[in-house]
């Protein structure tokens, strides 16, 4: 999971305004801190099946919500592909 602090510094990055929460750079930004605290435990804990289950949920996710804003704001898109360093 991740701090408060954490959360709250991503919506200011990422958000519209400063109560955003939903849109989908916020969510898209916050799975993305989320994927790569996972990253790091399964470097501890290869085994841990579990976990890689809601990993891939988490990526699935994150990949619907990158193709929904593809479809709706392509220039939104690749500002945020090229902030967040993903490989697409």
């Amino acid at each position: 999971m991740l701090d408060k602090s954490v959360k709250e510094q991503l919506k200011q990055n990422f958000g519209r305004h400063p109560q955003d929460t939903g849109s989908p750079e916020v969510q898209i930004a916050l799975l993305t801190k989320r994927i790569e605290a996972l990253g790091e435990h399964f470097k501890k804990y290869p085994k841990d099946f579990n976990s890689r289950r809601g990993l891939l949920k988490l990526i699935g996710r994150r990949r619907r919500l990158l193709k929904y804003l593809q479809a709706k704001d392509f220039a939104a898109y690749q500002a945020l592909i090229e902030k967040l360093n993903l490989r697409k």
